[in-house]
């Protein structure tokens, strides 16, 4: 079977993708703008109202555990899995290597997209503690973003495979629970307002749509031509 190399990308592909980027990265912009008139002493009622919940539920016990819990969401574990990932389906799988191309592309992309729109906004963390990756700026929550397309895009290649119906529901069940788990961490200890969270979660789904799109679009071109 040929080999997906990147100059083989359809150029509709290739258009989801930028066109994509650059939508979802406008509405976000449109959204700070609109936003700004809603925020009182630069935070929102919503993160205050959050913070006190967690503040009341707070124990040591359970700061042990978020604190294994948001390191499922820290970019040097997501590199670290995505490459893995990445070399699994290319050497290992009989998928196709574009569901390879297009992890990468993803995670790139979500990468640059989360990076642009932090200094962008250049919204101050709650807290900057080094200890929990809590450095920088703080809108929209990068390990959510990350989580959201590394772990939604195992969610897709799960879906797609041959597995039975309910072994893809618990496996999609887990992964939506680490998803979740690690956005809610990052409240919890304290480095990101609520509203960072919604932003990621937002964000990562976006941006996992459109590369999915693009991918299933590709499949389908590529199918089609050896019609």
């Amino acid at each position: 079977m040929k080999k997906a190399i990147l100059k083989d990308i359809p150029k509709p592909a290739i258009g989801i993708i930028i066109g994509g980027f650059l939508i979802i990265g406008l509405s976000f912009q449109l959204f700070l703008e609109l936003s700004e008139k809603l925020v009182e002493n630069g935070t929102f009622y919503i993160d205050t109202f959050m913070k006190n919940i967690v503040e009341g539920i707070q124990s040591p016990w359970m700061t042990s555990i978020f604190r294994v819990i948001t390191s499922a969401g820290a970019v040097k574990w997501m590199t670290i899995a995505s490459i893995l990932l990445f070399v699994y389906i290319v050497l290992f799988s009989k998928r196709s290597n574009w569901v390879a191309i297009y992890l990468a592309i993803s995670m790139l992309g979500i990468s640059l997209l989360t990076t642009l729109l932090k200094y962008g906004f250049g919204r101050t963390r709650p807290s900057v503690l080094e200890q929990y990756d809590g450095t920088g700026f703080s809108f929209p929550s990068g390990h959510t973003t990350g989580s959201v397309v590394f772990y939604g895009f195992m969610m897709y290649i799960i879906f797609r495979s041959n597995s039975t119906t309910s072994v893809k529901r618990i496996i999609c069940g887990l992964l939506t629970f680490i998803i979740l788990s690690v956005a809610f961490s990052r409240v919890y200890l304290g480095v990101h307002y609520f509203t960072d969270i919604l932003a990621g979660l937002s964000l990562g789904m976006a941006w996992l749509l459109v590369c999915i799109f693009a991918l299933e679009f590709t499949l389908w071109r590529k199918k089609r031509k050896q019609v």
